[in-house]
């Protein structure tokens, strides 16, 4: 669901996702974000595997700022959100959060940086996809955060 310049991806956690006491294990919270990330690009109509083979890049994590406030529990029904915060040639960064009942339990800063999939050398994000992500970021497209 996209709404404002934000996705919103809903996430249950299973056993899978927790440690031995039914908490959820915190690389996991990784998992969720990069799912909310991918889910959001999917919504725009550019999967994973449509940008490999029509623009020959991919997406990968360059810098992660993860604040860890709360735990989640086994079941608990959340909510990991996505916004755009700048858009640059090479790079975005989102601003994300994992919620709880409108408690954030994580924050987090991601700079994602769009690599060339023969070399993984940086390259340019694809103008249309640009296009799109524009359009839900605040803001100039190449302004930087707001």
């Amino acid at each position: 669901m996209t709404a404002a310049g934000s996705f919103v991806l809903p996430v249950r956690v299973y056993w899978e996702d927790t440690d031995g006491s039914g908490v959820v294990y915190y690389a996991n919270y990784l998992r969720f974000l990069e799912r909310a990330r991918t889910e959001w690009l999917r919504a725009l109509g550019y999967e994973q595997a449509r940008l490999a083979r029509d623009f020959g890049v991919a997406f990968a994590v360059r810098t992660l700022n993860v604040d860890y406030r709360h735990p989640a529990r086994l079941d608990d029904h959340l909510q990991v959100l996505a916004r755009v915060v700048a858009l640059r040639g090479a790079t975005i960064d989102f601003s994300q959060a994992v919620v709880r009942s409108q408690t954030v339990l994580v924050a987090a800063n991601v700079r994602i940086a769009c690599v060339n999939i023969a070399t993984f050398q940086p390259a340019r994000i694809p103008r249309e996809l640009r296009t799109a992500l524009a359009a839900g970021a605040p803001g100039n497209a190449d302004a930087g955060a707001p």
